[in-house]
């Protein structure tokens, strides 16, 4: 078993550093103030094959595995967990749902554009009232011949305003059925479909959260994801992919409070010595380190399976679950050695306490992931 980067991995997280050393950390505490959505910076990202980094190369993207892709939004994290946040949504859900699930035609129109960012995508699933119940969602299409006609809304939608595209599931058969809901590709500009105001955040304030509403939108039936009663199937496994990424997500925002934390403590002095030198404060480090490494070994536990194809819902999960609270942790312990000076917006730890609870809430909460986790304990 080998633990070490390989080479892809090293010339993309030098090249993810550099950019976003230049591009992202002069600019992300303007943004977060001001709850900007940097579409330019996207479109960027875009032109170095970061918003289709699993899609394969015959579609336009860069047709890595999930090891680089961690190493992508773990990079960018560690700046900014905001513009993390939208470059993992935008490729494991948008994009990877169509990866996986659309047929060729779909591939060949939206992934390319995808891939290259001339598309922002947008993922529905969540409602409200419906948010960890998803089989329980109101919105509703309707068949009316060779289309359907869509009535409800969607809540905490990443991109729902500036996205381009969203995939959609509603529902088309009974409440509650798992084989009652289908997935849809909605184009921005559709006779009625729109968008709501953005979401005012504690965290991940420049990655672009609001409402997505139906109100009789014609959808052909040519943009159906897969066949109909599908669409909770194939969200669930998207989600096994989009808990890889917000693990990512949870490592880089851990890292970065951690290395900001390492860095204060060498240079703070008090009694004569830098505080590192308490064990205080050491014994902290020491646990965040711990904690860090334990959850990225789980992180790429998991990755491998997804990149073998092999089950990876358990693995998923726990990794999820784990890079989430650690990230807490990590930021809670962060703003701690920092003290006063942690908790002004002069020093980056404050922006990653409040970053770092999207990660224990966003794709399914801690509890979900401890849901998910028993009951595939319970199936051994």
């Amino acid at each position: 078993m080998d633990f070490s980067y390989s080479e892809n991995q090293k010339m993309i997280a030098q090249m993810v550093r550099d950019f976003s050393e230049k591009e992202i950390r002069p600019h992300f505490m303007k943004w977060d103030e001001s709850q900007e959505f940097p579409v330019s910076l996207f479109k960027n990202l875009g032109e170095l094959g970061l918003m289709g980094v699993l899609v394969p190369t015959e579609y336009g993207g860069s047709g890595f595995g999930y090891d680089e892709y961690i190493t992508v939004i773990d990079e960018i994290a560690q700046v900014c967990g905001s513009i993390g946040l939208s470059v993992a949504a935008h490729n494991s859900l948008c994009t990877g749902h169509i990866l996986y699930f659309g047929n060729e035609e779909q591939k060949m129109k939206y992934l390319p554009k995808l891939a290259s960012a001339e598309y922002i995508g947008a993922w529905g699933l969540t409602e409200t009232g419906t948010g960890s119940d998803a089989g329980g969602m109101h919105t509703t299409a309707v068949k009316d011949g060779d289309y359907y006609l869509i009535n409800g809304s969607k809540n905490f939608i990443t991109h729902a305003i500036s996205g381009d595209v969203a995939v959609v599931i509603v529902r088309t058969g009974e409440k509650g059925d798992s084989r009652g809901m289908s997935a849809f590709i909605i184009e921005k500009g559709l006779d009625g479909f729109s968008s709501g105001k953005k979401e005012d955040k504690l965290g991940m304030r420049a990655s672009e959260t609001g409402g997505l509403f139906f109100d009789n939108c014609r959808v052909h039936k040519d943009q159906l994801l897969g066949i109909e009663g599908e669409g909770f199937v194939q969200a669930m496994k998207v989600l096994d992919g989009g808990r890889i990424s917000i693990g990512a997500l949870g490592l880089g925002i851990a890292r970065g409070a951690f290395n900001a934390a390492v860095k204060y403590s060498k240079e703070r002095e008090q009694f004569g010595k830098p505080i590192s030198q308490f064990q205080g404060i050491s014994f902290k480090l020491a646990d965040m380190a711990t904690e860090i490494q334990a959850a990225e070994l789980l992180l790429y536990q998991a990755a491998n399976l997804k990149n073998n194809n092999q089950n990876c819902t358990k693995i998923s999960a726990m990794a999820k679950y784990l890079t989430s609270e650690v990230a807490v942790r990590a930021a809670n312990e962060g703003v701690q050695i920092f003290g006063g000076y942690g908790y002004t917006k002069e020093f980056p730890v404050e922006k990653f306490y409040r970053d770092a609870k999207l990660c224990t809430i966003g794709e399914g909460t801690s509890e979900i992931q401890k849901l998910v986790i028993s009951r595939e304990v319970m199936k051994e």
